[in-house]
């Protein structure tokens, strides 16, 4: 009989066993240690002193199928809302960390490239739990029912994956350079005066030539070459958090990447990305064309540009897949999911959320009744007298 062939090992989230009583030690946020969350022991972690490489572009897509440059990540899918997670070491069902949706632990390897940069988690999780029931309690016509799940919702903490690009640009372009001048207008316009007939004032008008100075624009054309150095040009490589509500964690303090280390991730989910490599870069590349163009109007001068072709040339590509830290508690109302998301290094807080109907209904009604109220006392008033 034939032995199947073994399957292919896999990276899962490594555990990092307590020296003093054995259970899994967890990363704390704002340090550089992982903590017994029993015992309380704590271990440094051996963070090295250099930042996290850049990697070359063109290197890295020649590679994708070697076996240095990817690995074997194993994942579990949301069939709502398709999150890719890591979950937690020994963990067979969970709630999806972006919907709220209840997923068992059915988990598929794909191949992926390796993180190589992470921003450690900063805040902790009690003052991030803490602002998402400040939130909610700030909230207008909040659902009842949202206020008593707050009081009991969990939060999780989710590494977010994105793609930082570097590049030196060349652009060569041609366009229009437009300068003000001057130029003396002369129109008609219609004067009002007055006239004595018969001994009283007659207003009469009359048309009457004068000048004016009208603003126009002297267009010439112009070609030129500027150069552009852009660094860590963010890009999210995720559509598990809607773009727009993401965006608005911004900006993540970069500078501080330190080289990935499972330490980092040790108490954490880690979603895997849905953009991939060469599709970040082409988003990058957009984000940078708008900076290019910046650069092409200061070149041309005047006080009007238009450009009208540009082509431009990438040089010294490099890249880092990073890993961004937030605290999201994700619930559901009405069958919709909702967000509450936190930047784990600055503390921004940005969420979504559901209105009651019942609540503005009652309020337009009290509205209503007040006014009606006050009619009635008026008018009362009034035929009283």
């Amino acid at each position: 009989m034939n032995t199947p062939p073994a399957p292919p090992a896999v990276e899962q989230q490594k555990q990092f066993p307590c020296k003093s009583c054995g259970a899994s030690l967890k990363f704390a946020p704002g340090t550089s240690t992982l903590v017994c969350p029993y015992c309380g022991a704590a271990n440094e972690i051996d963070a090295p002193v250099a930042p996290a490489q850049e990697l070359d572009y063109h290197a890295q897509l020649a590679a994708l199928t070697s076996d240095e440059a990817m690995g074997d990540v194993l994942t579990v899918k949301c069939t709502n809302c398709a999150a890719e997670t890591q979950l937690g070491a020994n963990v067979t069902a969970d709630q999806c960390p972006f919907c709220g949706t209840a997923i068992v632990a059915t988990a598929a390897s794909r191949k992926a490239i390796k993180p190589n940069a992470v921003l450690p988690f900063a805040v902790a999780r009690e003052q991030a739990l803490a602002e998402f029931r400040r939130w909610v309690a700030s909230l207008w016509f909040a659902p009842s029912a949202l206020m008593q799940q707050a009081s009991t919702t969990g939060i999780k903490g989710v590494y977010m994956p994105a793609w930082t690009y570097d590049a030196n640009t060349q652009s060569y372009y041609t366009g229009e350079r437009g300068d003000n001048y001057w130029e003396t207008e002369t129109y008609w316009d219609t004067e009002t005066y007055t006239e004595f007939e018969g001994g009283q004032s007659v207003s009469k008008t009359r048309q009457v030539q004068k000048t004016r100075q009208v603003q126009k624009i002297r267009w010439y054309s112009v070609s030129g070459r500027v150069a552009d150095l852009f660094d860590d040009v963010l890009v999210l490589a995720s559509h598990s958090i809607p773009l727009p509500l993401a965006r608005r964690l911004e900006p993540w303090d970069l500078k501080n990447c330190t080289p990935y280390r499972d330490e980092y991730l040790s108490g954490f989910l880690a979603e895997s990305y849905q953009v991939d490599l060469p599709t970040g870069f082409e988003e990058a590349r957009g984000i940078m064309d708008g900076v290019i163009r910046q650069t092409i109007a200061r070149d041309i001068g005047g006080d009007h540009q238009r450009i009208h072709q540009v082509d431009t040339q990438y040089f010294d590509i490099t890249f880092k897949h990073t890993l961004l830290p937030i605290w999201i508690s994700a619930y559901r109302y009405m069958e919709k999911s909702y967000r509450f998301l936190v930047n784990a290094r600055t503390g921004e807080v940005q969420g979504e959320r559901p209105y009651s109907a019942w609540k503005i209904a009652a309020l337009v009604v009290g509205i209503i009744v007040a006014i009606i109220v006050i009619a009635l006392l008026v008018k009362g008033g009034g035929a009283g007298r």
